[in-house]
């Protein structure tokens, strides 16, 4: 089942968002554009660009990079995604029940400010990817609506039709807490994987739509839901479009793909399934999905590889 022990790495088994997340804690704008500009304007960047997003403080310095180019789209792109994450930051992942006012003025308000610098991005740079990515996340939170949310990711697949991060997002606001539904959701994931090349990593998306059903069920019926035969085919059939294909793409991400199958095939109880998920990983944890199960991912991970030995 490869390493006997397993750990959360931030950097999914990227050593490239391991150097630019250090770039970005030491306020490097020059090694942090220069990292940006070796990728091409794809799902690699747009990884890489996250990671620069959820570093602490960049907000305190990006604003200079942008001033010092006044003509260049990269440090308002990448101030713009930095806002956005910084938004979500104010917010939490609490219940909106459990979030102040204050937190929600405070999250709307560096929302705004990202969408200002995003658009600007995306009107100097019309072929990046990229910026649409962020401002499918910024309108989610600042509940732009459906007809929006969907004009902006078809923008973004425009683009980049597989991008694997554009559909994540698409599919988070097609959830029901996010005003879609279940049935659109699910139907959302099967048609992105139908419509993919096989191997691709949007297998992902059937996984990540079970778990999200799972997550909205109260205790009891969320385990009678991936109880169902028919959800294990689901799920079966996905990873044998995607990670079990022999033309599966390990791209960057590929390893969170993993994870995700495995954690979904380990709450059906398919554990001989789980298996070859978990052997995929070769013990390496990503933080998401396991964080549904423990704030602890690395615990939620290794009590169920043990169970699917």
């Amino acid at each position: 089942m490869g390493r006997s022990t397993a750990e959360v790495d931030e950097n999914q088994g990227e050593p490239e968002v391991g150097r630019i997340r250090e770039a970005a804690e030491a306020a490097d704008w020059a090694a942090v554009r220069e990292q940006l500009t070796e990728r091409s304007e794809s799902e690699d960047r747009t990884w890489l660009i996250t990671a620069v997003a959820e570093t602490a403080n960049v907000e305190n310095w990006i604003p200079q990079a942008v001033e010092a180019e006044p003509g260049s789209a990269l440090p308002l792109l990448v101030a713009g995604a930095r806002h956005v994450n910084w938004g979500w930051e104010a917010r939490t992942g609490a219940r909106a029940q459990h979030v102040s006012r204050e937190q929600f003025q405070v999250f709307h308000n560096r929302l705004r400010t990202a969408e200002k610098w995003l658009y600007a991005a995306a009107e100097r740079e019309p072929e990046w990817v990229s910026p649409w990515y962020f401002l499918q996340m910024s309108g989610r939170g600042l509940q732009a609506g459906q007809t929006v949310a969907r004009r902006r990711f078809e923008a973004a697949v425009r683009r980049h039709p597989h991008h694997l991060g554009a559909h994540q997002q698409h599919l988070q606001q097609l959830c029901d807490k996010w005003g879609g539904s279940h049935e659109e959701m699910h139907a959302f994931a099967n048609r992105a994987v139908r419509d993919a090349p096989a191997g691709s990593m949007l297998g992902q998306l059937v996984a990540l739509a079970h778990i999200e059903q799972w997550l909205a069920l109260d205790s009891g019926a969320d385990a009678e839901y991936l109880g169902q035969p028919e959800v294990t085919a689901s799920l079966t059939e996905a990873a044998e479009r995607s990670i079990w294909h022999e033309d599966f793409a390990y791209e960057q991400g590929w390893l969170q793909v993993y994870n995700t199958f495995a954690m979904a095939f380990s709450l059906t109880g398919d554990r001989e399934l789980a298996k070859p998920c978990f052997e995929g990983t070769d013990g390496i944890i990503t933080r998401f999905p396991w964080y549904y199960l423990d704030a602890d991912p690395a615990t939620a991970y290794r009590e169920n590889r043990t169970a699917a030995r």
